[in-house]
């Protein structure tokens, strides 16, 4: 153990134990390293990892304190997948959860559909509509390949609030962030190349590289500080591994965002190794935090970092408006996007770049963070009342999922089935990895409107996970 990893576990044990309280201001840098004989580097690199683990927070000109927690329900640990290349399977699961979704009256825990009912999108419709009526031929004509210059604009400009500097002439339009990872893993894969991802991770991911048949490397992940860098390392050491692909801003499922720190400590591990990033940033707006945290591809100097995204998670999926900024990748990029849909839908695209033009869009994000963040006080409260002792929830630092470790003996795969039956979903969590882990997980969207018919249906799930418990004893007991 380092010096400064021994100071940092030192005054971690002494805010755990109560010594720092909740809001204290901690002593400076200069009068630790004289209490315990060290450097002010030691103690800066100290308050670095403190921060990371999120027991600390900085204020500019004031010093470090001691972070005011939501709660002290117990965090899941550090993930444990298999340290070796997988393929990928459980497509046909992922099929159902898909077709549960279609199903009519069904409470919607499973999706990761924002809140459509805000009057904040208002304005949308009103701008889709008038388009419609205006009856301009541009909407039925094929289109500008790259995607319309009025989106790409304000993209472009919205791209400086997470630290990159781009042109219009850098992105390219896509249906949606799906289509955007889908075009990027094609432009730097072929079938059997190995790509290292985040365990748990994005199922729609998972199932891209398997319909490319492109093995995975589910690299270990923290639910505060994301994926192990050191675990990373040890398989780009051991693995021919093509890219990395992460969601490093308001993660899904474990909602962390990624300590800059760590994503440019990312970036220089695949400088080292000379391998792509692609980084899904869909959720990065809807932090908590402002300004919201900058992406990997803000500290891109080589072009190496594929970044996709799009308001499918902001304003609406059905509007298909996404985008790829594929740097040295360009050419593969537009070659992929020409092979698999050609050109985008221009209606939708014309209405998003007006609806942020007018200046409707920061204020429906501002509205948004603000449900979201009161939800999840809502939702974690619910679940810690209602559900079993002896799970672990995430504490999302942004977006509208909630991550949920149960006890070993659930199934959330029968669990799913059994609730689908009293009208309920939820994402199982072993869809959202590639070598089926997490079984006895699952994530919850917290995105929809909290109110008595929502409380009810997570008391009913608490009850069928403790029904499931006590099934489980009594098996053990016969």
């Amino acid at each position: 153990m380092t010096r400064y990893q021994h100071l940092a576990r030192l005054l971690a044990q002494r805010i755990n134990q109560g010594l720092y309280v909740c809001g204290e201001r901690l002593p400076s840098v200069r009068a630790l390293s004289r209490e315990h004989g060290v450097s002010i580097s030691t103690v800066q690199q100290a308050y670095y990892l403190l921060e990371e683990q999120q027991l600390i927070t900085p204020q500019p000109r004031s010093g470090y304190f001691v972070t005011p927690h939501q709660s002290a329900h117990p965090m899941p640990a550090l993930t444990r997948p298999p340290q070796h290349p997988v393929d990928v399977t459980q497509w046909e699961a992922v099929l159902e959860q898909i077709n549960m979704r279609q199903q009519p009256g069904i409470m919607q825990f499973g999706d990761c559909t924002p809140d459509l009912t805000q009057p904040t999108l208002k304005s949308l419709w009103k701008i889709i509509s008038r388009i419609g009526q205006q009856q301009d031929i541009r909407l039925l004509r094929y289109e500008h390949f790259y995607g319309a210059p009025e989106l790409r604009e304000q993209v472009a400009r919205l791209a400086i609030d997470s630290g990159c500097h781009l042109t219009p002439e850098e992105i390219v339009a896509t249906n949606g962030c799906h289509e955007a990872l889908s075009i990027a893993i094609r432009a730097v894969c072929q079938a059997g190349d190995i790509v290292a991802v985040e365990s748990p991770g994005y199922h729609g991911i998972l199932q891209i590289l398997h319909g490319l048949n492109v093995k995975v490397i589910e690299i270990p992940t923290d639910s505060q500080t994301g994926i192990s860098l050191e675990a990373l390392e040890l398989a780009l050491d051991q693995w021919p591994v093509k890219a990395v692909i992460v969601v490093p801003n308001c993660n899904n499922p474990l909602g962390f965002i990624m300590p800059e720190r760590r994503k440019r400590a990312l970036l220089a591990l695949a400088q080292r190794f000379d391998i792509a990033i692609i980084e899904d940033d869909v959720y990065g707006e809807l932090a908590w935090e402002y300004p919201r945290p900058p992406a990997i591809k803000a500290f891109d100097s080589d072009g190496r970092v594929l970044l996709c995204s799009s308001f499918s998670k902001t304003l609406g999926p059905g509007l298909r408006v996404g985008w790829v900024v594929p740097g040295r990748y360009l050419d593969r990029v537009l070659h992929m996007k020409y092979i698999v849909t050609g050109f985008t839908v221009q209606q939708t695209q014309f209405a998003v770049a007006e609806f942020i033009r007018q200046g409707c869009y920061p204020a429906h994000l501002r509205k948004m963070r603000q449900l979201y963040q009161r939800n999840l006080e809502a939702f974690t409260a619910a679940v810690l009342q209602h559900f079993p002792c002896g799970i672990c929830v995430t504490r999302p630092q942004g977006g509208y999922l909630l991550w949920i470790e149960l006890p070993e003996v659930v199934d959330t795969a029968k669990l799913n089935k059994r609730m689908h039956e009293s009208g309920i979903q939820i994402a199982v969590g072993s869809l959202l990895s590639a070598s089926g882990k997490y079984q006895n997980c699952l994530r919850l969207n917290y995105g929809q409107p909290f109110n008595a018919s929502t409380e009810e249906a997570l008391k009913k799930l608490g009850e069928a996970i403790q029904q499931a418990m006590e099934e489980d004893l009594v098996e053990l007991e016969k």
